[in-house]
Parts: C-alpha cells; structure tokens; sequence
C-alpha cells in the first residue's frame, strides 16, 4: 500500500489537466488484477460521505480491480472547502468517489459550545465535544495495523484541542496490545509560533510510529521522541515547491517494512527530481573582490551572470552524477533545473528590469523570471521598537522587486481588518475567511463567516429578556471576548 501525508496537489482546486494527469497516474499504476494481501477489519463504509453505498476503501468494492491501495489524508493546500448541498470538499474526494483513492482522517471538529466529555461509547462520540480519531484497521498474515489519520487543522486549533486533551484515539476492542499503530498528521512541527505548531511529544503512547506531513525538510529516518514510545518519520516534500535552503537536499520517500510490532524505514532517494541549487551572495564584497564600479550597470551585471552560469554547471553536475551508475539506455533526459542566487546589496543596484535579466536563461533554467532574489542590508537598530511586528517594513531604498517579494499579504489583511473595529466578529477568523476567498476562490468564505457569526451572538441572546442597558453590557462582554480569541484557537464556524 501507498501512504500519502497530505497535499497531493498544490492548489485547493486544481487545473482540469492536472487532475486529468493525477487520475491518468492512479489508474495506470494502481489499478490492475495483482491480488493484495492487506485484509480490511474495520468496517469498510466508516468514512463513507453520506448518500454513497460503495465502500471508501477502493479494494474492498466488487466492481474495481486494485492492485496497490493508495491511503491520503488532506493538508493544507488540498483541504475540504465549501458549504454547497454535498458539504465541504476536497479533491481528493473526487478521487475517493472516482476509486482511484482511499481518503481518510477528517476530523469533525466539536462546535465551541460542546461539553468536554469523553465517550462511553463509539456511537456516542458524535455529541461528546471530543475530537475522535477512528482507526482503519488492517491484517496482513499474523501482523494488525491500526492506521490513524488526522487531516489538516488550524494549527492553533489543533494545538488547543491536543493541550487541553480533547483528542480521544479509539482503539482496536481485540488483542489490543497485538496491534501496531501508525498516526499520520499534517501539521506545523516547527515552533514558528508558540501557538501554532503541534509539539512532538503530544501524542497517545499507545502509537509506534508518527508519519509527519506538511514540513519539506526531508527528515525520513526515524527520530525517537524524549519520555515517548514512539518515533517520528518525516518524509519531506517529494519536489521543491519553494525557492528555499530547505528544499536544496536530495528528496526521498521511504518504505515501512512492519512485522508484528517491529518496523524499520528504508530510505529511497528520488531519481528524477528537479535539480535545485541556490547560494547567498553579499554583492558589495563581491564588488570590492572584483574591483567594479558598483554603478556600472554591466559590469554589475555581468557579475551576476558569472555566479548564475556557475550554478547552472553546479546543477547540471549533480544531474549527471546522480545518474552515472544507470545504463545509458535507462538514465533520464535531464531536466531543466532550479536555480536561485540570492543577493544582498547596501546600495542602489542598477539592474533595472529583474524579469529582464533572467530572459537570457530561458531554457536553461526552470525559473528564469525569479533566479535572482533581491534583500537590502541596512542597519535595523534605529527601527521603532513599537511599529507592528506583524507586517515585514519596507525600506524606500528597496528595489520594486524586493517590495513585492516581502510583502505579506495575510499579515496585511490581518492588520486591515483590525483596523475596521468589527466588534462582534473575531477579526483572525475574518482573516482566515477573506485568505480563504483571495487563495482559494471560495467565494462563499466571507459571507458564511458573517453569517455564522452573527448566528453565534443571536445564539447567546436568544431567551434573556433583557432590558436595553442589559443588552448593550451582554453586547460589550460579547464584543470583549471576540477581541480576545484573536489568537484563539475556537470559532464559531467549528
């Protein structure tokens, strides 16, 4: 079987021909007559959507051959969106319903309101206000696989619901103790910020092995997790999606090999990966190195060629000895590869057009219109203490591209809307909605949070009888208290 942590594609609504390519790859590669050996033990319509009879595990339907069972959660870039008469939805549903995928681990999310219990039962867990984690439960020959899967969540949400301990894992009511068992997540583990991120050592002790989504450092082998009895496998993107340091090392995906309750992971390195090299240049060292007039727009120019031309031959290096010991006949045909030179200047750098200078590397290079990235180097410790933290400055002696390249736009929404003084709406998830309707498309985002939230206050009204003066204080706690969970974790669209 094939285990994906999250984000199978980049956007949330992908292109008609991407998901025609996806579809084309699922069915070629995955559907056949080989027989599999995994049996399904748990029951086969648990994360069936409503309204389906088939099974949402492709291999256990009569009417589709399949040969190697492909298990995904959602991330981030692909997560369920929407509010039509089918509910939030992702692409991977369309996968799921099309049987080229089995899509599990999306978490109902209590409502804000909902009590704190843990429940008696399986059946009652849908009131109990508890985030529960079901298990797709699997046997191959004597070894149980209890696989558990937890879709992309606000981080700050989850990080509260773990902290608080109102995620509830069941477990297998046979042979418990027999039962090897595997968490894949998709969530921040780096601490970025305290409140958005999901320590390591959260979990339930009663896992062996936590597959790690959404991180693109490739950090495959095994980590063991202090005071834990589990380990943690990030595998990393399987290509660079960012012009980042992060994404220069070799990609890989890895094999789990269980057995019983012993498992060891076998690193493979892809074969067929961008090339993706990068370096940080400090132009006004170079420029005294090179005795140059730093106003000499050739001369500067031509500088910078020199260290582009020599990643090119870096990347075309790397190509080559990566695939030397393949037989001519079955190496690949080398790609075109990534290259980025970041530059840091102190002064007015006269290259003009930065699009410009990149067009002479078209067709050598996979990104011509951004090799060069731009940072201006000034003295930061006469900056006001006090200016918002949130939204990164931009310096008048910046060049157009560099602005542009650090703006935050979600930072900027942020600040705006905090700015309205919308009293009665929560002004981060106002945020999060009008982020949601310029990336994602979903043009119903803000009108349904307006909605819900509006919804919420009539909720906590309904029934007081109360006399004007006693209207407008309920109204200004009200109002206190969206002001205050900013930053936290709940909302009313939960």
């Amino acid at each position: 079987m094939i285990l994906l942590g999250g984000d199978l594609f980049h956007e949330n609504k992908p292109s008609r021909s991407t998901l025609y390519r996806t579809m084309n790859l699922l069915r070629e590669y995955t559907l056949g007559d080989d027989p599999i050996a995994l049996e399904l033990l748990s029951d086969p319509y648990a994360e069936s959507r409503s309204g389906t009879s088939f099974p949402f595990v492709n291999y256990e339907d009569a009417n589709l051959n399949v040969s190697i069972p492909v298990f995904s959660i959602h991330g981030n870039h692909d997560d369920p969106q929407g509010l039509g008469q089918d509910g939030s939805l992702s692409a991977l549903d369309i996968l799921s319903a099309a049987g080229l995928l089995n899509y599990f681990g999306r978490v109902s999310l209590p409502s804000r309101d909902a009590s704190r219990k843990r429940p008696a039962s399986m059946s009652s867990s849908s009131g109990s206000g508890m985030m529960a984690l079901r298990p797709v439960l699997l046997r191959k020959g004597t070894t149980r696989l209890a696989l558990y899967g937890m879709g992309n969540i606000k981080d700050e949400r989850i990080s509260h619901e773990l902290r608080e301990r109102h995620v509830y894992m069941y477990r297998p009511a046979e042979a418990m103790d027999e039962w090897f068992q595997i968490l894949v997540l998709h969530q921040n583990r780096a601490s970025h910020n305290p409140k958005a991120y999901v320590p390591e050592s959260m979990f339930d002790d009663s896992l062996h092995l936590v597959v790690w989504g959404h991180e693109h450092e490739q950090r495959v082998s095994p980590e063991a997790v202090m005071e834990k009895n589990y380990v943690i496998s990030q595998p990393g993107s399987s290509i660079a999606t960012s012009l980042s340091p992060g994404e220069c090392v070799p990609k890989s995906v890895a094999i789990a090999h269980v057995k019983g309750k012993d498992c060891t992971v076998e690193p493979i390195a892809l074969q067929t990966v961008r090339p993706f090299v990068m370096k940080d240049l400090s132009l006004p060292a170079e420029i005294r190195q090179a005795e140059i007039d730093p106003a000499d727009r050739v001369a500067v120019t031509k500088l910078l060629r020199k260290h582009v031309e020599l990643l090119i031959a870096e990347a075309d290096a790397r190509w080559h000895e990566r695939h030397q010991h393949l037989p001519a006949s079955e190496r690949p045909p080398p790609m075109l590869p990534l290259v980025r030179l970041r530059v840091v200047y102190d002064t007015h750098l006269p290259l003009g057009n930065i699009a410009r200078f990149g067009q002479e590397f078209t067709g050598r290079i996979a990104n011509p219109k951004d090799v060069l990235q731009l940072k201006l180097h000034k003295d930061r410790r006469a900056r006001n203490v006090h200016s918002a933290a949130s939204v990164v400055p931009l310096e008048r002696e910046m060049l157009p591209a560099e602005k542009l390249d650090r703006i935050d736009l979600s930072s900027l929404v942020l600040e705006n809307v905090r700015a309205q003084q919308f009293d009665l709406l929560n002004a981060a998830q106002l945020q999060k909605s009008v982020m949601g309707y310029i990336e994602k498309d979903e043009r119903e985002a803000i009108e349904s949070f307006v909605t819900d939230s509006l919804r919420h206050v009539e909720r906590q009204l309904a029934g007081q009888h109360m006399q004007e003066m006693e209207l407008q204080s309920e109204l200004q706690r009200i109002c206190a208290q969206q002001a205050a969970g900013d930053d936290e974790p709940h909302s009313p669209m939960s």
